[in-house]
């Protein structure tokens, strides 16, 4: 049964994501899988009033998703931004494109987005570099972080005498006089024969002659008792059984409805498309205008429980995230990772007890 989860926690000092590195970095594991349900973080921008836990839901506002998320073919390491259009104030979601895939086992793992001063962002699953991207990129982000300079007249409208049609049917093709739109498409093999051994009088199915009828039947409430059918025996060793009729072949003659052949419309004027005129969101920037990071909010919906957050990190610098992986995250792993070998191994040997294994020696050679 699917359940929602938060819980949020406002942090000592705003995190500024304007200057220089900042690396978001976190622990996970998935004790009981995760079929349909999301793992991620919300790094929360900052409120005039604080963050209060029951104020905290799916519509609190965030600069930045980050985390695993898993539902049916869907299996991806969430990386989203919030950022602010500058012409029309509105908080815009921009989604990393191809994300990485998240490992599928119950042991913990690490998962780290660098983003870095050059407006690159790393994305690294147990320290490993999984994914790099551009945040000013439009081959990166869905929709781009800069939105383009034009877009279509909202208020442009097709002219009533255009023409998208690239084929026409031809005006002057008469249809041949020989044509038959009657007649069928299948007909009558007349050189067909009846098997010599068709059993005209046997019907393709018979009484079950081992069926009784049940102690309990009453004719008055149930009706009259009929035995049921089974194929006719004497039919599985024929040609067929019953009436004989030909067998029906395609029809030669048969061309079916006529209808003009289609020529290039003299008319035609191409896929009409509303005129560009400039986007009034339209901006530029050299660096994205990312906000602070007041708090930082699990809110998930998921089906499975046992999910469990650890070693939340945000570092101004790669090395502090990197050690944390090297003396926390990394020792925790090797030991899951022995736990579960040793565990697989019990498994397998309990499923091959009772098996006899049998030594064969061949008497022969293949060469």
């Amino acid at each position: 049964m699917a359940k929602k989860y938060a819980i949020v926690k406002e942090l000592d000092e705003a995190v500024n994501l304007k200057d220089g590195t900042t690396v978001l970095q976190f622990e996970t594991r998935l004790q009981g899988g995760l079929e349909c349900g999301g793992a991620y973080l919300k790094y929360l921008r900052p409120q005039d009033a604080g963050w209060k836990p029951k104020e905290f839901d799916n519509e609190s506002p965030y600069s930045i998703m980050f985390g695993p998320d898993k539902c049916g073919a869907t299996n991806k390491l969430h990386f989203i931004l919030k950022h602010k259009n500058p012409k029309s104030g509105e908080y815009i979601e921009h989604h990393l494109k191809y994300p990485p895939s998240v490992p599928s086992d119950k042991l913990t793992h690490v998962y780290t987005a660098i983003l870095k001063p050059d407006n690159e962002v790393s994305i690294l699953i147990d320290g490993e570099e999984k994914k790099k991207a551009s945040f000013l990129s439009a081959e990166d982000f869905e929709p781009p972080l800069i939105p383009s300079k034009t877009i279509p007249d909202p208020d442009d409208k097709k002219p009533e005498d255009w023409d998208e049609r690239a084929k026409i049917p031809d005006p002057d093709a008469v249809k041949p006089e020989d044509w038959d739109e009657d007649a069928p498409m299948e007909i009558e093999d007349e050189e067909a024969v009846k098997p010599e051994s068709w059993l005209d009088d046997e019907p393709e199915e018979i009484d079950d002659p081992e069926a009784t009828k049940p102690e309990d039947w009453d004719d008055e409430e149930d009706g009259e008792w009929e035995a049921p059918k089974i194929e006719n025996p004497k039919c599985e060793i024929a040609p067929g059984c019953g009436e004989w009729k030909r067998p029906m072949k395609r029809n030669p003659a048969y061309k079916g409805k006529w209808s003009p052949p289609l020529i290039d419309n003299p008319s035609y004027k191409g896929i009409w498309k509303p005129q560009e005129i400039p986007n009034p969101n339209y901006f530029e920037l050299e660096k994205p205008d990312f906000d602070p990071i007041a708090a930082i909010g699990i809110e998930i919906w998921t089906m499975q429980d046992g999910i469990l957050f650890d070693n939340i990190l945000i570092a101004k610098n790669d090395k502090v995230a990197e050690s944390y992986r090297e003396t926390t995250w990394k020792p925790k792993f090797e030991v899951e990772k022995e736990k579960q070998k040793a565990e697989d191994e019990a498994a397998d040997s309990a499923r091959l007890a009772g098996f006899q294994v049998i030594h064969w020696q061949p008497d022969f050679l293949l060469s």
